[in-house]
């Protein structure tokens, strides 16, 4: 047996696998004493030892503690295929451990690989000497890769399934876009800047709040960089990416008011029993407060941990009014308690009969029995305002869609020649102008409420006078 090709085959071995050369000698002594039970057919596991010399590689085998003159080379066929069966599955074992150790002590760090391809939807990925995947959860939406193009990406989770170690990457992980900026950031590696919170829709947007410790230094400045150019670096990471960084504060009022930014708020109440804040808005400032399907404003509330209403003034006052007019048929209420009620964020009769009787009887001093018809009462008209609700927003529906089809009759009448294009433009604006004004009664972080400009219309209008002309 030529030990020394055999001790030069375990050295690179040792160093492809990332593997310590003292298990695989291990394993050659454990696969050794294999090859001696199944050649001489016994089932004594103590019967025979083997001890394999670390340098010059020489094999010495023993049979119960006494030295064997038998060479390994005369053992046979069936012993040499137990002998190579048992290395190649305890080399994989200690492959598989070896990956295991190092990926663990890496989750949350960015990696560099090549994709390969993909498979059922998920990225495969190959990192160094190991094959990481990436699900199609984890991925930016409308992003592909094509095989031996370089992704950077962040090691999420290693997991050991028995077989093989599986290794997950992430591009839509927040904590992605973290690691960025503390790559293109010096002050955010150091922590005199601090990532505070983070909220993240990938491929669309994200929001982070961030505060510097040293006073001297601009957290929001220093993040952006000379003419932008640290953040420009990580939105082309990240394919166009939007991100606002905005100022961290103690204060959930200014914090919430800086996340809605670039919306202007006119005026914040917070409500701690339900963990909302209800933020007031102008009407011109809806739309941006809101943001394209609701983004802003759910984003704005991930970040901050509330749950965002935006209304506008109009809305927030009405709210007041039902809850004032509904409670002023309690014996003893008076105006200031209408205002210590708004005081705790407190605008509609449906937060009385969320919230219930306990915070009336400490705040406002209410004894029980009056406590309990005053929530009676908002209940009663909850009901009430949410079927008139559901009136306005039918009959919204409905004209809406009357509008929408007027509208398409127009177009295809002007298309046609049957009317002029001034007036199809003047109906079409009239129309949009029409669903403007009908608004939305509440806004919150929830989409289905989401409101957003309809600017279709006025394209289709300016089309039609372009083509005309």
């Amino acid at each position: 047996m030529n030990t020394q090709e055999m001790m030069r085959i375990l050295d690179s071995i040792a160093r492809d696998r990332n593997v310590e050369k003292s298990l695989l000698i291990s394993d050659l002594e454990t696969a050794m004493v294999s090859a001696c039970r199944k050649f001489f057919g016994t089932l004594d596991a103590d019967e025979f030892q083997c001890s394999v010399d670390a340098i010059t590689g020489e094999i010495q085998l023993y049979r119960y503690n006494e030295p064997m003159d038998m060479d390994p080379g005369d053992f046979g066929r069936i012993a040499a295929q137990t002998f190579k069966q048992v290395m190649i599955q305890r080399f994989r074992d200690d492959e598989r451990q070896s990956l295991m150790e190092e990926y663990s002590s890496r989750v949350g760090t960015l990696v560099t690989g090549v994709a390969q391809r993909y498979d059922r939807g998920a990225l495969v990925v190959q990192v160094d000497r190991a094959e990481t995947v990436m699900l199609r959860s984890e991925q930016i939406p409308g992003e592909q890769f094509m095989p031996g193009d370089r992704v950077r990406a962040m090691i999420l989770d290693v997991k050991d399934m028995g077989a093989q170690v599986k290794i997950y990457l992430s591009r839509g992980h927040p904590d992605f876009i973290r690691r960025l900026f503390e790559i293109e950031v010096p002050e955010v590696m150091e922590r005199t800047i601090e990532i505070k919170a983070m909220s993240r829709e990938a491929g669309y947007r994200t929001k982070m709040a961030v505060s510097s410790i040293d006073s001297k230094i601009d957290a929001v400045g220093a993040c952006v960089g000379i003419r932008g150019s640290r953040i420009k670096t990580i939105v082309e990471e990240l394919n166009g990416e939007k991100i606002d960084i905005v100022r961290w504060n103690e204060s959930s009022q200014i914090l919430i008011a800086n996340a809605l930014k670039p919306a202007e708020v006119n005026e914040i109440s917070l409500c701690f029993e339900l963990g909302r804040a209800t933020v007031v808005v102008r009407d011109d400032q809806l739309s941006l407060a809101i943001g394209k399907r609701g983004q802003n404003v759910r984003l704005a509330a991930r970040l901050t941990g509330w749950d965002v209403d935006i209304l506008t003034p109009e809305e927030f006052t009405k709210g007041l009014t039902i809850l004032s007019e509904t409670l002023h048929q309690i014996e003893g209420f008076t105006d200031e308690m209408i205002d210590r009620l708004a005081a705790l964020g407190m605008i509609s009769v449906f937060d009385v009969e969320e919230i219930g009787e306990d915070l009336l009887m400490s705040e406002l001093d209410f004894d029980e029995e009056r406590s309990q018809h005053a929530v009676e009462l908002c209940a009663t008209r909850a009901k009430e305002v949410a079927a008139q609700q559901e009136i306005e927003k039918a009959e919204s529906a409905a004209r809406k869609a009357e509008e929408e089809q007027a509208a398409s009759a127009i177009l295809s009448g002007a298309a046609s020649g049957d009317a002029s294009p001034e007036v199809a433009a003047a109906a079409i604006l009239g129309a949009a102008a029409a669903g403007a004004d009908s608004g939305v009664e509440n806004a919150s972080t929830n989409e289905d409420n989401a409101v957003e400009p309809d600017e279709a219309s006025e394209n289709r209008a300016a089309d039609i006078l372009g083509g005309e002309a």
